[in-house]
This record gives C-alpha cells, sequence and structure tokens, in this order.
C-alpha cells in the first residue's frame, strides 16, 4: 500500500511537495488557511453581484437583471467550485500550488472588478479575463497532477485539456457575439455552462479524483456563510445610509431586525442536513449535490439583495413596486427551501427537514408578497422570517429525542 500524501509540515518552506492525490480517509481533514485566504477573495466579488442586482432590483429592471445575475454567478460559483474540488484531491501547499493559488485569486478580483460593465452595458471583457487567469492557473495545476501522479495522470490531462477547449470557446464567444440578440448570447452562454459541467464527468471516467467528503463538505458550508455574510454586510450599508439621512423608525428596526433573524434562519436550516455523511456513504451523487448548490448559492446571495433593498426603500425612493422588494426575498427563499429537499434527499435519504415541510412553506412565502397591498412590507418581511423559523420549530420537535431515547443516552 502506497504511503497517502499530505502536505509536509513545513510545505509553506519546503519549496516543493511531489502531487500525489490525498487519502479519502484522512483524519481531522479541515480547510487550510490558503483555502480561507482564497475565500476571502470571493467576498469581493459575490459583494459585488449582490450590489448590481439590488440596484437592479430598486430600478424595476429585474428581468433584465436576472440573466446577468445569473450567468456572472455561474462564472464566481464555478471557478470556486474548481479550485475546491481540486484542492481536496491534490492540496500540497508547497510553493507552486500557493503561488498558482495567489494567480487565481487575482483572477477572482479581476472578475470581480468587470461586474459592473456586464450588469450596466452587457460588457464581459473584464469578467473574461478574470476567468481567464483563474482557469489558466487551474491547467497548469492539473498538469502538474499529471506529471507527479501517474495514477491519476489520464484523468488529470482530461481536466487541463476539457478547460482549455472550453475556456478558449469563452474567448471566442467574447468577441464574436456582441452583435447577437440578447435571447442568443443567453444561450450561447448557457451552452458553454454546459460544456464546463461536462468536463469533470468526461475527464473522471478514468479515474475518480481522490476528494475528501468532509472537507468537501465543510469547504460548501464556508461558502454558504460568506454569502449570509455578504447578506449582513448589504443590509448593515443600508441601515447605516437610512440612520445617517435621520430616516430611522418602528418599521425600519423591523424590517431591519427581521431580516437578521431570516440569515440567522437560512444558515440554521443549512447546517441541520448532514452533507458530509452523506458524501462519505454516495459518492456516486457528489455531481448532483455539488452542481445542484449552484442553486443554494444563487438563492442565498438573491436573498442579500432583497433585504438590501427592503432596508432602502426606507430611506429613498425607489422605482419598483413594494410587490417587487416583497417577491425578491420571498423567491429566493423559496427557491432555498425547494433546493435544499431536492440536493439532500437523494444524498442522505431521509432528510432531517421533512420534505412536506420544505415545501409548504416555499409555497406559503411565494404568497407572502401579495398581503403588501393590505400591510406593510416590515410585516410581510416580518412574516418570511417566522416560516423560516416555524420550519425550524417544527423540525426540532419532530426530531426531538423521546424520553427513552434521552434515558439510553444517560
Amino acid at each position: 500500500m502506497s504511503k497517502p500524501n499530505r502536505p509536509h509540515a513545513l510545505s509553506g518552506v519546503v519549496p516543493l511537495v511531489r502531487m500525489r492525490g490525498r487519502d479519502v480517509d484522512e483524519k481531522e481533514r479541515v480547510s487550510t488557511p490558503l483555502e480561507l485566504l482564497f475565500d476571502l477573495t470571493f467576498v469581493v466579488a459575490v459583494s459585488s453581484i449582490v450590489t448590481q442586482l439590488a440596484h437592479a432590483v430598486a430600478e424595476d429592471h429585474v428581468a433584465t437583471a436576472i440573466p446577468n445575475f445569473l450567468m456572472v454567478f455561474f462564472a464566481i460559483w464555478w471557478a470556486w467550485l474548481n479550485f475546491t474540488w481540486f484542492a481536496s484531491a491534490y492540496d500540497t501547499d508547497d510553493v507552486p500550488y500557493r503561488l498558482l493559488t495567489m494567480l487565481q485569486m487575482g483572477g477572482v478580483l479581476v472578475l470581480a472588478a468587470g461586474v459592473p460593465s456586464a450588469f450596466e452595458h452587457g460588457d464581459y471583457l473584464l469578467i473574461t479575463i478574470g476567468y481567464f487567469i483563474m482557469r489558466i492557473a487551474l491547467v497548469v495545476q492539473w498538469l502538474r497532477a499529471a506529471a507527479q501522479d501517474p495514477e491519476g495522470r489520464a484523468t488529470a490531462l482530461r481536466y487541463a485539456l476539457g478547460i482549455s477547449v472550453v475556456q478558449a470557446l469563452w474567448i471566442i464567444r467574447l468577441f464574436t457575439t456582441g452583435g447577437l440578440p440578447d435571447g442568443w448570447q443567453i444561450a450561447i452562454f448557457a451552452a458553454l455552462a454546459v460544456c464546463e459541467m461536462a468536463v469533470p464527468l468526461w475527464a473522471e471516467r478514468p479515474r475518480q479524483t481522490r476528494w475528501h467528503p468532509h472537507h468537501v463538505a465543510e469547504r460548501y458550508s464556508l461558502f454558504v456563510i460568506i454569502l449570509l455574510g455578504e447578506s449582513v454586510l448589504a443590509s448593515s450599508v443600508g441601515v447605516q445610509g437610512i440612520v445617517s439621512a435621520g430616516a430611522g423608525s418602528g418599521p425600519f428596526v423591523l424590517i431591519a431586525a427581521s431580516g437578521l433573524a431570516l440569515l440567522f434562519g437560512l444558515w440554521w436550516i443549512y447546517f441541520l442536513e448532514p452533507a458530509h455523511e452523506g458524501l462519505e456513504q454516495n459518492r456516486s451523487w457528489s455531481y448532483f449535490w455539488g452542481y445542484g448548490h449552484y442553486v443554494v448559492f444563487a438563492a442565498l446571495a438573491a436573498v442579500g439583495a432583497g433585504i438590501e433593498e427592503s432596508v432602502e426603500a426606507f430611506g429613498h425612493e425607489i422605482e419598483a413596486p413594494i410587490q417587487v422588494i416583497g417577491w425578491a426575498i420571498a423567491v429566493p427563499v423559496a427557491v432555498y427551501l425547494v433546493a435544499m429537499q431536492v440536493l439532500y434527499r437523494p444524498l442522505i435519504g431521509r432528510t432531517v427537514i421533512p420534505a412536506w415541510l420544505s415545501l409548504g412553506a416555499a409555497a406559503l412565502i411565494l404568497l407572502l408578497p401579495l398581503l403588501t397591498e393590505a400591510i406593510a412590507l416590515p410585516l410581510v418581511v416580518l412574516l418570511i422570517t417566522l416560516v423560516v423559523a416555524a420550519v425550524i420549530a417544527v423540525t426540532i420537535l419532530l426530531r426531538r429525542p423521546r424520553g427513552e431515547e434521552l434515558t439510553a443516552a444517560g
């Protein structure tokens, strides 16, 4: 049996560690300080896209903003996802690995700088350049894995080739589709996104990479916290603006408090489901779970934009109807609840939160913005929050240990 490859204790000092597939049963595998630093660059990218979506909601341009939001968020999410799964299998944390990761971080920042232009003018130049930087760095990582890990060479070479080909198609798209109608541009983007997601399916046919289930589950949960943290930041900026303008009031306090409680509830719901156990027992569902998180992550980002605009609605005049602001919160929350059920039921079988509870709550939440014609927006946000809280409370009551189980545990 070959000795499992783990980063040397002095890998940050030693110039080179041979890149081999890491042990899938490695004990106490957690996110590294480098991974946490890498995630910080995505805070900037997520902040930019949430801000742009919030502005579009306020200006009542939701129909045109949603396609841009979904496309730009795909670039952010896919770059993060590829780094995460590669690192789970091949993280050496030595000098070349760190430098290539720094290059990828630079690409994220370039991409983030291009978000406003993409939303306002449909200009994807900076986003494509930033994405190119990230992808080229990842290709070099896969070529290094191919050179140093004979067992995984075929898979690594397929990844390098697939990523390079699709990246070339993205560049061709940038220079050839500018004059096409929006519908065609969206369709071409969707086709290339499908090509991106097909690369891992094709690349791992010879041999699957040795990703660590507990590590991957932790990395995804950390990205959830980044998205929720951005929502908190967006809300706090809105609160500061309202307070500075002297427009604070009881309804304003209610909507701000409800928004914070809502984010806390969404966090609670995510961490109720045991992802690490499901990935460990059902590795064959990893693609479905990993890819499906695009919906979960995008929904959480959109919730942040909705909360920001619900706060802003009390201090500034906005063009969007109040009902649209209500749906800007309700729709992503409902999507989030449904997506959690869809992703986790195949992975873990019986979800902690019953399906009937999540789906019923999602349906009710979608109806609540209709009440804005009769009650104020803060009360609608409060009701959405109370529905989410009810999901958590009912789940706890249904899953609490019985008396004899507590006695046995004691």
